[in-house]
């Protein structure tokens, strides 16, 4: 199994999103990027922690790659929006990549530039490509939110 972590705003549809990706094994949302040791949604919320809302992929890399996983989370956020997605606004709402290895950096940045020259987004990406970090759990009640109440997405 391996690991990737993304953040693309509200964690809650990421979320969703990566659990109906074949060979991912689980998913976990928290926080990463940031200064404050075990935050808490509260604490985030401030926007002074410097963390991100993030989703913590597991993947079998025999039935997913990471570059599909890459895929899914660029079509699942605008990554031309400056720590903002819809109408949620601050920096734990930044895109990001956060990789594990350096492979998976490669991976990222090769996407991300292909992305760019694609023509598909007018605006620059603004998306960082960053070490991962200190993963923090976010608190139960988020973790497969949406699931939960019988919601396939967000509504933004």
């Amino acid at each position: 199994m391996e690991k990737a972590t993304f953040g693309a705003g509200c964690f809650w549809g990421v979320e969703a999103a990566f659990r109906q990706v074949n060979g991912v094994t689980s998913t976990a949302v928290g926080y990463m990027g940031g200064r404050l040791k075990d935050p808490t949604y509260e604490d985030v919320c401030t926007d002074k922690t410097g963390h991100a809302e993030v989703v913590q992929v597991e993947f079998d890399p025999s039935q997913v790659s990471y570059e599909e996983l890459l895929r899914v989370f660029w079509e699942n956020h605008d990554p031309t929006t400056l720590n903002r997605q819809g109408p949620d606004v601050g920096t734990q709402y930044r895109s990001a990549i956060f990789y594990h290895t350096p492979e998976q950096k490669a991976i990222a940045e090769a996407s991300k530039t292909a992305l760019a020259s694609s023509g598909k987004f007018r605006r620059p990406i603004v998306t960082e490509i960053v070490p991962a970090a200190d993963f923090w759990r976010a608190e139960e009640y988020h973790q497969q939110y949406l699931e939960k109440r019988g919601l396939a997405h967000c509504r933004i």
